[in-house]
């Protein structure tokens, strides 16, 4: 099931996936994205963390800067979504049966140097999944094996062709939950 598209879907909605080789830039626009957000949401931005791929160092990813930010209470937009209008950041997706999972956009397409996928959470509401995607991000960080099993599968799915690039995101959660109970029932 697509997620809760706000206004009109992006164009084009069916697009290839493209998997890069990591890039050491990806840290630093994440740091630049950060300060700004930080600067514009202001005490309202409890955490802003990088997750997704682009935020393990030496792991493939499509070229899209994914940013966490915990703010009280998600479903409150008037606190964040006006403060990142001037960025640039669109509010494209709001899933209030999910968490109050909201997720803002850049595009290059619109006009910014880089595609940057901005997940808002509280992190009473979100705390779980927060703490996933903050938990995988650091195992990826420090397991390489897992880190190039989960590349690996990310070619290989990206050679095919999506209608959604949320098909290819659900197509790698065998993987993905694979990778999340090793690292839960490990030792370290």
């Amino acid at each position: 099931m697509a997620a809760p598209i706000v206004g009109e879907p992006p164009e084009p909605f069916s697009v290839p996936v493209v998997i890069c080789d990591p890039d050491p830039q990806w840290a630093a626009r994440y740091a630049s994205d950060a300060a700004e957000i930080r600067a514009a949401v202001g005490a309202s931005a409890l955490a802003v963390d990088h997750v997704g791929s682009t935020s393990v160092p030496g792991l493939a990813a499509k070229p899209v800067i994914d940013i966490l930010i915990q703010v009280p209470d998600a479903a409150d937009e008037h606190v964040y979504v006006p403060a990142l209008e001037p960025l640039g950041y669109w509010l494209q997706v709001r899933e209030p049966e999910w968490l109050e999972h909201r997720v803002l956009y850049q595009r290059v397409a619109r006009g910014s140097d880089h595609d940057i996928n901005l997940h808002v959470l509280a992190p009473d509401v979100g705390a779980a999944e927060i703490a996933r995607l903050l938990g995988f991000r650091d195992w990826l960080r420090t397991h390489p094996e897992d880190r190039d099993r989960y590349a690996a599968v990310k070619r290989e799915l990206a050679a095919r062709r999506w209608r959604f690039v949320q098909d290819y995101a659900d197509a790698k959660s065998e993987v993905v939950e694979g990778i999340l109970r090793r690292a839960a029932n490990s030792p370290e």
